[in-house]
């Protein structure tokens, strides 16, 4: 097939941003892209019916301000941006992240050296851009070595922070507004059936991140269940695995605790070693959090890690049940619509 060709040496980059309140932190990230080392930049703000000044803000400092009908969330907004940008490469990217000054230089560069690239996702930097409570500054470190590892093989995408070719957009179509925590892997499996994908940490930024550790449980239990409900073949990647399995048997660790009625001394240990087999797992994510900020918080690190390790699986369980009942459901209806 014919493979996409940038027609100009220094093609124009629309940043699509999609946004919801959070005016404060859109200012920041408006104001790292107006500091970018690229010039030939359109920045288009999607405003997602907020209710902040976010529209006066983006068109203060220049953007091109476009509102939707009614709030979908991010994906509808970023596919309503892409149908009004200009550029020869898209540039998607939240509303609470502020680009490193290099970072569409480096996609630019990137996506020009290799016409077979259809999609470059960019990582996250491990420090929180506005908030820095200690929650925040954890999910920061995890983010950055969990969800965008920059270092490892992975075919994992994020739209967050995703530079596309324009005409591989327009050849693969917009992003799926049907779905809601598995949109970034869908798009990533519908871009590898012709093209190849890539993660760089040439392209990187720094998010603005939850403040409380309840918050983020909240966020990850319903990320989690959602994406099981979601889940499409071919959608999760592989170094993920470890991952899950870790958070199975944390899972297992639970009804684990009790053992000791049943099988005595024996039993009090299966609990601690299905726990301690999770954290070895991960234990590079342990590890990396111990060197970057040392043993104190290294310790709060590992026991909110495993928190939201568990809080995952566990709604990734509920996602898989319910999963499997609206299944059953679905059938009973076509069985009785037969008879």
């Amino acid at each position: 097939m014919e493979r996409h060709i940038m027609t100009r040496e220094h093609p124009l980059v629309s940043v699509i941003i999609p946004s919801y309140n959070r005016s404060e932190v859109l200012r920041l990230c408006l104001d790292a892209v107006a500091a970018q080392t690229y010039p030939h930049i359109e920045v288009i703000v999607v405003d997602d019916c907020g209710t902040e000044d976010a529209a006066h803000v983006a068109a203060s400092r220049g953007a091109t301000v476009i509102r939707t009908r009614v709030n979908g969330g991010p994906t509808p907004a970023r596919n309503l941006g892409a149908e009004h940008a200009t550029g020869e490469i898209l540039f998607f990217l939240d509303a609470d992240i502020a680009l490193d000054p290099d970072a569409v230089e480096n996609a630019v560069r990137i996506l020009r050296a290799d016409p077979r690239l259809g999609a470059l996702g960019g990582i996250l930097r491990p420090e929180s851009l506005l908030t820095q409570s200690r929650a925040a500054q954890y999910r920061a470190l995890q983010m950055h070595r969990w969800w965008m590892p920059a270092h490892r093989p992975t075919l994992e995408l994020h739209a967050s922070v995703l530079a596309v070719p324009a005409k591989v957009f327009a050849e693969v179509g917009p992003f799926d507004p049907r779905l809601r925590e598995t949109v970034s892997s869908d798009y990533r499996v519908r871009v590898t059936r012709s093209y190849t994908v890539k993660l760089s940490d040439a392209v990187r930024g720094r998010k603005d991140h939850d403040a409380t550790v309840p918050t983020i449980l909240r966020k990850v239990f319903r990320r989690a269940r959602l994406s099981a409900l979601d889940w499409r073949e071919g959608e999760t990647p592989g170094d993920s695995v470890p991952r899950a399995v870790g958070g199975v048997l944390l899972l297992a660790a639970v009804p684990a605790l009790a053992l000791p009625k049943v099988a005595g001394r024996a039993g009090a240990l299966v609990p601690p070693a299905l726990v301690a087999a999770a954290v070895a797992l991960d234990a590079g994510t342990h590890r990396f959090a111990y060197a970057q900020r040392g043993a104190a918080f290294g310790l709060y690190f590992s026991g909110v890690h495993l928190a939201v390790t568990f809080t995952g699986a566990l709604g990734g369980a509920v996602g898989v049940a319910q999963r499997f009942a609206l299944a059953r459901l679905d059938r009973l209806a076509r069985l009785a619509a037969q008879e």
